[in-house]
């Protein structure tokens, strides 16, 4: 069997040093097993995402020496390969999860779910966890709702602990509680990522998910998805986010950090993977390389005694470079 790995990024922001990160990681994982690598670029949030971005997005990652056997720009045979161009797709996995019973309106406020998020369970990449308030409606208490307001529409979870093995955490389990019921179209028509993200990686044969560990809640969601719509999951690996000298994260509005800035400031694509390989173990010290030259030694990430599992501080030599570029 082909291996095949993707990359994914959102248009909404110029690239950054963390996107590098697991980037580079995803592309040397398929070029090391002779595998398939895929550029998609996610931009099922119209309203956030900008064209223009995803063209300075693979321009940025041509600078950095990554390269896609299909993708946006050339092709393939999964075309299409921007999420906008998908949506009969998500649809049709919609219509499905609907005969099988598994979805129900929802008619709850973002007020009402702002408070719901800072009830028991915290906060995750859906937000707070969902009391199911909408799934045991009545038809006359739905019909009454429905009559001011357009539904979203929510995916029944089984409410039991959720277990998966992923790349990096290795076994991992979540409570039933903390994986409630979540959106998988929004009222106002947008498909959510969880569904999006699921029918696109099955649809293109997607083997291996390589990405940040702020998406390792959405795992159980998609597995949830992947088996109610009878479709092969694929392996996980949620490598460490790059956070800054004060354990932040890196975000997509300090530009001081994006790969743009960096190229104009005159930083070579050598030198920031040579930074990025070190911190993640691939090589010894920070050390100009080229992205093709580490295929052959590519491991996954060293995590060293102590460490959090899901942060990789940058190394001092490229804080020095990143406060010298913020002067």
């Amino acid at each position: 069997m082909i291996r095949r790995g993707r990359f994914a990024p959102t248009p909404s922001g110029m690239l950054h040093i963390g996107n590098a990160f697991t980037a580079v990681a995803s592309w040397l994982q398929m070029r090391q097993a002779n595998g398939q690598f895929v550029l998609r670029v996610e931009d099922i949030d119209t309203a956030r995402s900008r064209a223009e971005l995803a063209q300075k997005q693979l321009e940025d990652l041509r600078w950095l020496g990554i390269d896609w056997d299909e993708g946006p720009d050339v092709g393939g045979q999964y075309a299409p390969y921007v999420q906008s161009e998908r949506l009969p797709l998500y649809e049709a996995a919609l219509e499905r999860l609907k005969q099988a019973g598994l979805l129900y309106p929802c008619y709850c406020s973002r007020s009402e779910l702002a408070r719901i998020a800072s009830a028991p369970h915290g906060l995750s990449s859906e937000g707070g966890a969902y009391p199911g308030i909408c799934r045991h409606l009545t038809e006359e208490e739905r019909q009454a709702k429905e009559a001011h307001k357009t539904p979203a529409m929510r995916f029944k979870m089984t409410g039991k602990p959720a277990t998966f093995r992923d790349g990096w955490a290795g076994e991992v389990t979540f409570a039933g509680e903390a994986v409630s019921d979540f959106v998988v179209k929004r009222a106002d028509g947008m498909f959510s990522y969880q569904l999006a993200v699921t029918v696109d990686d099955a649809a293109m044969g997607i083997t291996d998910v390589l990405r940040g560990a702020d998406l390792l809640d959405s795992t159980p969601r998609q597995l949830a998805l992947y088996e109610a719509l009878e479709l092969k999951a694929p392996s996980f690996v949620h490598v460490p986010l790059i956070v800054d000298g004060n354990g932040e994260r890196l975000s997509k509005r300090d530009r001081s950090i994006t790969l743009a800035s960096l190229r104009d400031a005159g930083v070579s694509p050598e030198t920031l993977i040579g930074v990025l390989a070190s911190a993640a173990g691939w090589i010894d010290r920070p050390e100009p390389v080229a992205a093709r030259e580490l295929i052959s030694t590519f491991t996954p990430i060293r995590r060293q005694a102590g460490e959090p599992q899901d942060r990789l501080a940058l190394s001092g030599s490229l804080r020095r470079l990143l406060s010298g570029l913020r002067r």
